[in-house]
């Protein structure tokens, strides 16, 4: 295997330490991830520099010019604390012609925007929970196709960091208090959809041409308070002892017919061409008690710490976790190639 030299790129606080001796696990949870590749492409063998970006380009093309890596292993959810700027690293690294693992610039673009990539969907043809978007500052006016119950997200921050049981509305109050909560704490625009109750499945992608779908995982609810909804809540996604106190757990999808299954990786496949995404991405969907498949959302770039479901359903269909990280430095290589 080819010896690489390998920049991290990552936001400056989550730069992890060598070592996790002294660490507890709520502090090493924060860094997981990045500690995870840094440390597992060193084991590989590669030469690994982790490089904090924040709100300036500078130090990226610094470090290139000076260092010159084969790859930056693209690890960033943000630029300047806004998630619709990552892109805009990943086409300052195609300026530079500086090969880079995960999503191209374009596929960002479409996927990060949830009300754009679900119209891009139903042209296809391809079932999506009914939607409104209210711009920032909008007054929150319910359209007459949409009824409750309905869910209020960010339209474009990863979505477990604006969802709460509260984001669950059933009335014209509600649904306005809480459109204006995300306005005035995530200063984004907010999407407003039909919730689907049911379950909630997570199908990941690797690949640029030629696709390899992962098996299906679902999130699970053992141990929810009384009247609480089965969603993907920040605490939920974010906190381990509320997963642990909760019985909350990523596992293999049991139970579904093998007709669905089929159904579900073409549809995955399908969704990633028409978002034009590459290297490796998570589509979200909630399936109806019904049986009805709803897409959610795609997350390029998904979260690749060992212990989550991304690395985990990888392991399940015979890749191991360092197998995984050099797959996706190969795929980056290959781009374009």
């Amino acid at each position: 295997m080819r010896k690489l030299r390998v920049l991290v790129l990552m936001h400056p606080s989550l730069v992890p330490p060598d070592s996790l001796e002294g660490y507890t696990e709520k502090e090493i949870y924060v860094w997981k991830t990045e500690y995870d590749v840094v440390t597992t492409l060193r084991k590989l063998g590669h030469e690994v520099k982790p490089l904090g970006v924040h709100d300036e380009l500078i130090p990226v093309r610094t470090a290139i010019s000076e260092w010159k890596p084969h790859i930056a292993y693209n690890l960033l959810e943000e630029f300047h604390g806004m998630v619709e700027f990552d892109y805009h690293v990943v086409s300052y690294l195609e300026l530079l012609q500086t090969r880079y693992t995960g999503c191209n610039p374009r596929g960002l673009v479409l996927a990060r925007d949830k009300a754009l990539s679900k119209k891009l969907l139903v042209y296809h043809r391809i079932r999506v929970p009914n939607f409104a978007v209210f711009p920032l500052g909008y007054v929150a006016r319910r359209p007459r196709r949409l009824a409750f119950p309905l869910i209020v997200k960010s339209l474009t921050a990863e979505s477990s960091l604006s969802i709460a049981q509260s984001s669950i509305v059933d009335s014209d109050e509600k649904l306005a208090e809480r459109v204006r909560f995300i306005h005035q704490n995530r200063r984004t625009a907010a999407i407003v959809e039909q919730f689907i109750d049911g379950r909630e499945l997570y199908v990941g992608i690797v690949g640029n041409r030629r696709l390899e779908v992962l098996p299906i995982w679902e999130l699970t609810f053992e141990n929810m308070p009384p009247r609480s909804a089965a969603i993907a809540t920040a605490r939920i996604k974010h906190d381990p002892e509320y997963q642990r106190k909760r019985g909350i757990y990523q596992q293999p999808a049991a139970d579904l017919p093998l007709a669905l299954t089929e159904h579900i990786i073409k549809t995955s496949k399908r969704i990633f061409r028409i978002l034009d995404l590459d290297g490796y991405a998570r589509i979200d969907y909630r399936l109806s008690p019904q049986g009805e498949l709803y897409f959610l959302e795609a997350n390029p770039n998904p979260e690749v710490a060992e212990s989550e479901e991304f690395a985990s359903a990888a392991q399940a269909a015979g890749i191991s976790y360092p197998a995984l990280l050099q797959r996706i430095l190969n795929l980056g290589l290959q781009r374009g190639s």
